[in-house]
């Protein structure tokens, strides 16, 4: 299987694919879509919706996992992160992929068992999962492949509950 993970931003949108076989992650790519603030909101919109669409028809993914959105202090911040959350959230729809979405606390506490983990203790935990050589960089990135891990790992944590319940 593989997965996608988003890090939603208006001005740094981050990816990271990884693919999952019998437990066994592997990375794929990573990387940030970047926009200028200058830039309209809708023209960033657009540049996010049409990167991620050539990542989704690169890297072919089974499923998108994205991060919920959270309580900022910024109402600003919190809207423009919510227009870019729902551009790639289309941008996975209109290619008909399943979307799933964890909060940032979801994801820290399932890399580094804590909710509250920083960023980079979040950052070493992909890289020491995905057997990486050097660090995954920027955050954005980092965090998109945390998203596609936590999915993982849920996926993970399902079936042997299951399996538990027979």
């Amino acid at each position: 299987m593989r997965i996608l993970g988003v890090d939603p931003g208006s001005v740094q949108t981050g990816f990271g694919v990884i693919h999952e076989e019998q437990a066994s992650l592997s990375y794929l790519a990573s990387g940030v879509i970047r926009t200028s603030p200058a830039s309209s909101i809708p023209s960033r919109l657009k540049r996010i919706y049409g990167e991620l669409k050539i990542v989704m028809e690169c890297y072919r993914p089974d499923v998108v996992s994205i991060e919920n959105i959270f309580v900022a202090r910024n109402v600003r911040s919190a809207l423009k992160l919510g227009h870019a959350r729902g551009v790639a959230i289309l941008a996975a729809v209109n290619n008909g992929l399943e979307v799933v979405e964890y909060t940032p606390a979801e994801v820290k506490k399932t890399l580094a068992g804590s909710g509250r983990a920083e960023k980079s203790q979040v950052q070493h935990m992909v890289r020491a999962l995905l057997a990486l050589s050097e660090l995954p960089e920027p955050y954005d990135a980092s965090d998109a492949l945390a998203l596609a891990i936590c999915h993982s790992h849920s996926r993970e944590m399902k079936r042997m509950m299951k399996a538990l319940a027979r």
